[in-house]
């Protein structure tokens, strides 16, 4: 059974794509966030304000896509985003700072 994630879409004034997700990501639903991710082209925001826990798979996916998003991440994402690496890789925002 999927673990919920919940997936919008948006763009901002600039017209950036958005990404947000909402729940968690884990193996069994990586590929989600992996579709979605596909389906929108050029730059990309990823907004994982919500986001309440992450596994490897869905670090995977981000790294897959690393050349092209910027993440929006939580206090609780923040440690994780920066001991995979992520955090060399792209802009990371915290939730608590103006975006």
């Amino acid at each position: 059974m999927p673990t919920p994630l919940t997936i919008t879409t948006g763009r901002r004034p600039d017209d950036t794509a958005v990404l947000k997700a909402v729940g968690e990501i884990d193996m069994t639903n990586a590929d989600t966030l992996a579709s979605h991710l596909g389906k929108t082209s050029g730059r990309l925001v990823v907004d994982l304000t919500d986001v309440e826990y992450l596994d490897s798979a869905g670090l995977s996916v981000l790294f897959a896509h690393a050349d092209r998003i910027e993440l929006i991440a939580g206090p609780l994402l923040l440690p994780v985003l920066t001991v995979s690496g992520l955090a060399d890789l792209m802009t990371i925002h915290s939730a608590d700072t103006d975006h």
